[in-house]
């Protein structure tokens, strides 16, 4: 499913000392931000004053531990595009991709360190709108960017030969990568946290709320990577494929927003016990983080699916440019053909009535052969019956 690697993704130079380098930092600080976290009550205490949109569009707050691995991968993802760029100043990396990509990691930080993280642990519907951030958001915009494209183009021949290609082609990346995996996967995710004691601990406890966290980006991560299909996997989908991958998936995140919004009574113990007096009933709370889910994610999911099928319709489109591009240029040779078959069948009407007349000059000729021996013939026999006597 890759091309080769020599050929499509020539090496540029000093890029895979540096990718060496800067990524394992980059790793090693995400792994701090969990290694680093202790157990406290979700994100401090309850907010004197409700939720307001300056509160959350500009209530940010300064958490290196968050902060710092976000703009490492920025500044790696920058300098991997710069160097591309430079190696292949004729097919530089698209900056629809660089803002795509840069736009997700935007996402990531504005759902875990605005406004919406001062208030997540205290409103489900808060926290609700961050989930879809993360899994309906910032998710399909980092896959859009084309990391692995990137990587793959940014290594040298041998690191793509070595590391990163038997990676792509492990028996490991085959199931984690294939689309039902994918869609049973972020569908379990999403069920088994919200019903389950890992969420209502998560609320409780800064290191489950970010291994939640990274169980939602991570399935969701999964989950687009096939439905997008920009970057080489073991699986690639034809695009109506890709369009019903999409839809099927909306119907599971309309079910459990149901769900939520019928439960009888509280789901989570946490925001039932949290008090202050500006918040809401606890369930008028759940019940519109489910609305939030039922009608803003299957908002994102439509989204998602008119983007592939204008998608569709844009390649076809291309396609059929290039079919008529490829009869224009087989045209002129189209024109020689017939040009040449003309003028062989005119070259053979030209020599066929010469070749009729000889041909009945011929017969002729037999004909008269033939009366005269007839003639002579009768000539013979008459003189033969005057000789033999007696036969009158």
């Amino acid at each position: 499913m890759i091309d080769p690697p020599a050929r499509r993704f020539p090496s540029p130079g000093g890029a895979p000392s540096r990718s060496r380098v800067v990524v394992p930092v980059v790793i090693a600080a995400a792994v701090a931000v969990l290694g680093a976290a202790p157990t406290v009550l979700g994100h401090g205490s309850v907010p004197d004053d409700p939720p307001s949109a300056i509160s959350l569009l500009f209530g940010w707050s300064s958490e290196p531990l968050l902060a710092l691995p976000t703009l490492a991968a920025a500044l790696v993802w920058l300098r991997l595009v710069g160097s591309v760029n430079r190696s292949h100043p004729d097919n530089p990396v698209p900056r629809r991709r660089s803002g795509a990509f840069l736009a997700g990691l935007l996402a990531i930080a504005f759902a875990l360190q605005s406004g919406i993280e001062r208030y997540d642990t205290t409103l489900f519907s808060v926290h609700m709108v961050q989930h879809l951030l993360l899994t309906l958001v910032a998710a399909p915009l980092l896959v859009l960017g084309a990391p692995i494209t990137l990587l793959l183009r940014a290594a040298s021949a041998e690191d793509r030969r070595r590391w990163i290609l038997p990676v792509l082609h492990s028996r490991f990346v085959r199931v984690v990568a294939h689309p039902v995996v994918d869609t049973l996967l972020f569908g379990a995710v999403m069920w088994g946290t919200h019903f389950s004691p890992l969420f209502d601990h998560a609320l409780e406890d800064r290191f489950a709320h970010d291994v939640e966290h990274l169980l939602f980006l991570g399935a969701a991560l999964l989950f687009w990577w096939p439905a997008l299909g920009l970057d080489p996997g073991p699986y690639r989908l034809s695009p109506p494929v890709r369009i019903m991958y999409t839809f099927l998936q909306m119907p599971q995140n309309t079910f459990l927003a149901v769900a939520i919004l019928y439960a009888p009574t509280v789901l989570y113990a946490h925001y039932a016990t949290i008090a202050a007096p500006w918040l809401p009933d606890p369930l008028t709370d759940q019940q519109l983080a489910a609305g939030i889910m039922w009608l803003g994610g299957d908002l994102l999911f439509l989204t998602a699916i008119l983007g592939l099928v204008w998608d569709w319709s844009r390649r076809e489109e291309r396609d059929t440019v290039a079919a008529e591009r490829r009869a224009d240029n087989a045209l002129p040779l189209i024109r020689a053909r017939e040009a040449d078959l003309a003028s062989r069948v005119a070259s053979r009407a030209t020599t066929a009535p010469a070749e009729q007349g000889e041909g009945e000059q011929a017969a002729q000729a037999a004909g008269h052969g033939e009366i005269g021996d007839g003639a002579a013939g009768d000539g013979d026999t008459g003189h033969a019956a005057e000789r033999a006597p007696g036969l009158g």
